[in-house]
């Protein structure tokens, strides 16, 4: 094998083996616990709504929460880098909504879809593409996350 055949081998197998470790990054994780015992508690039956929204102490919990748990795959502060969903965006259907009520409706449909999606999961076609969190994360964790995520709101022109 010529010299520059050997150095282009070993150029491709770096490569390649650089690649492999950024696919496997994502790995395996586990879920960090998120201390709540600062929130008022919620019980166990869950909340419709986010009960944590604008709550000072929720939001750096939630920013805390996400960082450890959401942002190997949503991206830190919630800037997704295309792994999964931009959560800035979440909230993005709701903000151009001028009738209070159906503004209102509206939010509590994403909270019920933010929620609901976190407890179970989401898999497509046998895929897990989102670990469920039912009985990982508390529903206080939960919603200061969501708390936190709505201060990360992308605006939009209307905002």
């Amino acid at each position: 094998m010529a010299r520059g055949d050997i150095f282009r081998a070993a150029i491709l197998a770096m490569a390649c083996a650089a690649v492999g470790t950024l696919a496997s990054a994502h790995g395996d994780v586990t879920p960090q616990s998120v201390d709540t015992s600062s929130l008022p508690q919620l019980g166990a039956d869950w909340r419709p709504e986010n009960p944590y929204r604008a709550h000072e102490d929720a939001i750096k919990i939630g920013s805390s929460a996400y960082n450890q748990n959401c942002a190997r795959c949503h991206g830190l502060e919630a800037i997704s880098g295309g792994i999964a969903p931009d959560l800035r965006k979440l909230d993005n259907d709701c903000s151009n909504v001028k009738i209070a009520a159906k503004k209102a409706a509206c939010v509590k449909e994403i909270d019920d879809y933010y929620a609901t999606s976190v407890r179970r999961g989401k898999t497509r076609n046998g895929a897990v593409y989102m670990p469920p969190f039912e009985g990982i994360l508390s529903q206080e964790a939960v919603w200061s996350i969501k708390a936190y995520l709505e201060t990360r709101r992308e605006k939009t022109a209307v905002n």
